[in-house]
């Protein structure tokens, strides 16, 4: 009798809720969760490669950054909110939305632009879709990673997640290049297959409601619309989004001091471990976007190459990323974050700077160049993430994410907004160090200038390195 009275208490007891078996559950999450994000973000990294062809496609060239921009805000917004709701709902309910849209917009941006007549607005807002759908996986990625793993995977399983983003983005670059020769709208059906994979991610994720409060959505709303404001008004420089997204700030400001369970209390903002560790990010990842459109810039303007011969080129950098990713875990284990991560920082401000002064120098050397800066992104991941979220309590963990994704994706969608108009513009193209004129000048001077973020970030950290790493 005792035996079959404990059958029913075994069987009905929650995995989750045990450290070990709850980090072995995490695991069989993960992987499927990671083929997600690397199917979504394929799609997204092969439009960034080839939005400027697109736009003149779409009989729209100067306003083609906005295929990139405007998807980029959505991107920052949804991590977000799903990295926060981690904290308040079941990771299942966001899978199920977050597939479903994801679904939804690889389709309708195939049919309404490969059938019909290509629209930029369409295209954008398949590219919404997508974007909104997609990192679902990589949010619930983190979430499940910093809530669940033991402390000993957390960082293994942070590097093959950038490991995967820049195995996405080199395959991305590679599809983009093949696919911008016979029909670009091929791009949006990739991440479409990852449907299947939801009866087996509802299978091993978590069904926890968080800490059971209320979503506050509300707050998330405001927060969202003000962030949505701030980044469109680098895409267009007008300045009353500006004045809008201030006014927005200082109501979410007031709205959570206020508010009697917001998402995010006025206390979060106020560890300032925290925001010396969230800089990091909004400075080392402001030009993340940028280094590939404006590599096929040089290749299509310079060289004559094709957008599918400078893909064939830049898809070995994405490769060291990939690789650099893959090992960040061990090399941090082995050298120390607060090491790696300045190791990271440097390789990136190279990268950028040895691009600007080889401009001329022929393609192949600048795509060497080009490794240096993806080494050290796939690097930078492990260190600056497990940095920012040290700085959190557990239970704030899910916002911990939701921050760092938004940062990660808002600060280089304004990275690219700005970096593109001075592209177009060919601002400087007037003067030049290595003594290049006309578009060769003016790549090179922006490509330096985009050297001096990464060098900033370092600075940042080299000032903030004792307070961020200094328990309270």
């Amino acid at each position: 009798m005792s035996n079959t009275a404990t059958v029913p208490a075994t069987a009905s007891a929650d995995p989750w809720a045990d450290p070990e078996t709850s980090s072995s559950m995490a695991v069989k999450a993960l992987i499927p969760l990671l083929i997600t994000f690397i199917l979504g973000t394929l799609c997204l990294q092969g439009f960034n490669l080839v939005f400027t062809q697109v736009g003149a496609d779409v009989g729209a060239p100067a306003q083609a950054s906005l295929i990139t921009a405007i998807p980029g805000i959505v991107l920052g917004i949804v991590c977000f909110i799903y990295g926060s709701l981690g904290d308040f709902v079941s990771l299942k309910k966001l899978v199920v939305v977050g597939l479903i849209t994801l679904f939804i917009g690889s389709i309708f941006g195939f049919v309404a632009n490969f059938f019909f007549a290509a629209n930029l607005w369409t295209v954008i807002i398949a590219r919404v879709l997508q974007t909104a759908g997609e990192q679902v996986a990589g949010s619930a990625f983190l979430v499940v990673a910093s809530k669940y793993l033991k402390p000993s995977l957390k960082v293994i399983f942070f590097g093959l997640f950038t490991a995967g983003y820049q195995l996405s983005a080199s395959i991305g670059v590679f599809a983009a290049g093949i696919l911008s020769s016979i029909a670009w709208q091929y791009l949006f059906l990739i991440p479409s297959v990852t449907i299947v994979f939801l009866p087996l991610l509802l299978k091993n994720l978590p069904d926890k409601q968080g800490n059971g409060e209320k979503v506050d959505w509300l707050g998330f709303t405001i927060f969202g619309v003000a962030t949505a404001f701030l980044t469109l008004f680098f895409s267009y420089m007008a300045w009353w989004m500006l004045f809008v997204a201030i006014a927005l700030f200082a109501v979410f400001a007031v709205y959570i001091t206020k508010a009697a369970k917001p998402f995010v209390t006025p206390d979060f903002f106020k560890n300032k471990r925290w925001l010396c560790a969230i800089s990091l990010i909004l400075v080392f990842y402001f030009t993340n976007y940028f280094i590939s459109p404006m590599f096929n810039a040089i290749g299509t303007t310079i060289y004559g190459m094709t957008t599918t011969q400078v893909s064939l080129h830049i898809v070995f950098a994405f490769l060291v990323a990939a690789a650099f990713g893959i090992c960040s875990g061990g090399i941090v284990g082995k050298i120390g974050i607060q090491r790696a991560l300045p190791i990271a920082g440097t390789l990136m401000a190279v990268g950028f700077i040895a691009s600007g002064l080889a401009v001329n120098s022929g393609f192949v050397v600048l795509t060497l160049c080009a490794c240096f800066f993806y080494a050290g992104c796939g690097l930078m991941y492990s260190p600056v993430v497990t940095t920012v979220l040290g700085t959190l309590s557990a239970d704030e963990s899910g916002r911990g994410v939701g921050m760092n994704d938004l940062a990660m994706n808002v600060s280089p969608s304004i990275g690219i907004a700005l970096f593109s108009s001075l592209m177009g513009s060919q601002a400087f193209s007037g003067f030049s160090v290595i003594g290049a004129s006309g578009a060769a000048a003016s790549y090179s001077n922006i490509l330096i200038l985009a050297g001096c973020a990464p060098i900033l970030g370092l600075i940042v950290f080299f000032a903030f390195r004792k307070k961020i790493y200094t328990e309270k």
